[in-house]
């Protein structure tokens, strides 16, 4: 990925393509047709740590890590969310104290859970809150950088989704970060939302890439296989409403994404257009899938046919970088308030 430009695509320099938000989140759908582990493990690099560095870092941290990164030389992971609070970060348990001996340090402790890349990462990108005043905080913890037995990244094993990412843990124990690591200025939620407004972004249209998979699956099984006086499955209405279905959802999804990524281009989207678009499109595509899984009767089951890996992704898709229900919240919260922006 690092080779065609893929990583960190629409940021400008540090040797990274600087392309539109648009052309980005193209990428992801073309990545994610794929498959949603390959794409998760890019949005990873790419929106949450690089974009991160990016947006908040200070100059000496974006020429240390971004180069490397958007060549696929370093990799990086994004630890927020925590064993005991997902959609809750803000009562995250991770803290930093200051080095009571090494001056200049802070000491992490704590775990992050459901962390893509961190098995594998060279930095991490932890939020932690500060013990002294409580206010969250960015840190870049480099791995070689770690004395031995302060930081573990164990992996998740046995998933049923996703399971060509990898996957794993964060445990931070007294780990020594130096001040130069952590983000200059930018203090609580306000740093990680805006990494994760930028990846869901890129999801909102990765999710419709695995939906045309499933949809051109579908409909080549539907046209291959007979049944019924040696029909194909396509002649027959009920698979053609399921094949409708799943073609209007593409297609209303697509323009949906492609219109918030005209407007975060010109610097107008709003973080509750990118929640919505993220929502409907995961919701549309992993009900989809399912509906589009039923076309293939008990061969569904069969990874030779592709579609029950993607119906596996696509409710990962719909549950992290925000859960379906809570994007509804906050759309809601909206209306009834008024815009955040």
């Amino acid at each position: 990925m690092g080779e065609l430009g893929l990583l960190g695509a629409n940021i400008q320099g540090y040797g990274c393509a600087g392309v539109s938000d648009v052309a980005g989140a193209l990428i992801t759908r073309a990545v994610e047709r794929v498959d949603s582990g390959y794409r998760s493990g890019m949005s990873v690099q790419s929106s949450l740590v690089m974009g991160g560095i990016y947006e908040f870092g200070s100059p000496e941290q974006k020429e240390k890590y971004l180069p490397g990164m958007a060549k696929g030389e370093i990799l990086g992971a994004f630890g927020l969310t925590e064993p005991n609070h997902g959609s809750d970060p803000g009562s995250m348990e991770t803290t930093a104290r200051e080095h009571p001996t090494k001056k200049g340090y802070y000491l992490l402790t704590g775990s992050k859970t459901w962390i893509t890349n961190s098995p594998i990462a060279d930095v991490l990108l932890v939020w932690a809150k500060l013990q002294d005043t409580g206010k969250i905080r960015g840190f870049l913890v480099d791995r070689k950088d770690c004395p031995a037995g302060t930081l573990e990244t164990p992996k998740i094993s046995n998933k049923t989704g996703l399971r060509a990412s990898i996957t794993g843990m964060i445990h931070l124990e007294e780990c020594p970060v130096p001040k130069e690591n952590m983000f200059p200025e930018v203090e609580g939620l306000k740093g990680p939302f805006a990494c994760l407004n930028s990846a869901r972004y890129g999801i909102s249209l990765g999710v419709i890439g695995a939906l045309e998979d499933c949809l051109a699956r579908a409909r080549t099984y539907a046209l291959e296989r007979k049944q019924f006086k040696g029909n194909p499955l396509a002649k027959y209405q009920l698979v053609q409403k399921k094949l409708a279905d799943a073609a209007t959802d593409v297609a209303y999804g697509t323009l949906a994404s492609i219109q918030v990524g005209r407007l975060k281009d010109e610097g107008k989207a709003t973080p509750e257009m990118i929640s919505m678009v993220k929502r409907q499109n995961c919701d549309r595509a992993l009900h989809n899938s399912r509906v589009l899984q039923e076309i293939f009767g008990g061969n569904a089951v069969s990874d030779e046919y592709g579609i029950g890996r993607h119906v596996a992704n696509l409710y990962v898709t719909q549950t992290y970088e925000g859960q379906s229900d809570i994007h509804s919240r906050f759309s809601s919260a909206v209306m009834i308030q008024g815009s955040t922006h």
